[in-house]
């Protein structure tokens, strides 16, 4: 079984910066694409960024320019540093990763999330 871990969330004011960490346990293969998703109450659960296998990352456009996302493949965490942090980014945070048990088959999984509340 894999699991996922989410840690770093908090209460930060305006303009601060958190780092968000996701690290994956288990027996698998290798892992595909990590992503970073929230959810802020009453709205859909929203992609933040994603970063492939090879590292190359992608983000929405309410992350571009103050959000990175990196992946040590080693480890198998997936983190998010979060600068310039706005009232509007309070949300719970989920990692999700295309985990492969083998060659060939393959399964999203999802963290329990982690609470991030900006506000002074």
């Amino acid at each position: 079984q894999v699991q996922l871990v989410e840690s770093g969330g908090g209460l930060v004011q305006p303009g601060g910066s958190l780092r968000l960490s996701c690290a994956a346990s288990g027996n698998f293969f290798g892992i595909s694409d990590m992503e970073w998703y929230r959810q802020a109450p009453g709205k859909q659960r929203e992609l933040v960024a994603l970063v492939t296998s090879g590292g190359s990352p992608n983000y929405a456009d309410s992350a571009k320019g103050r959000f990175t996302i990196s992946r040590d493949n080693v480890k198998n965490t997936v983190h998010l540093q979060m600068n310039s942090l706005k009232p509007e980014d309070t949300a719970v945070y989920y990692c999700k990763a295309d985990v492969y048990s083998n060659r060939y088959f393959h399964r999203i999984y999802w963290g329990q999330g982690t609470q991030v509340t900006i506000s002074s």
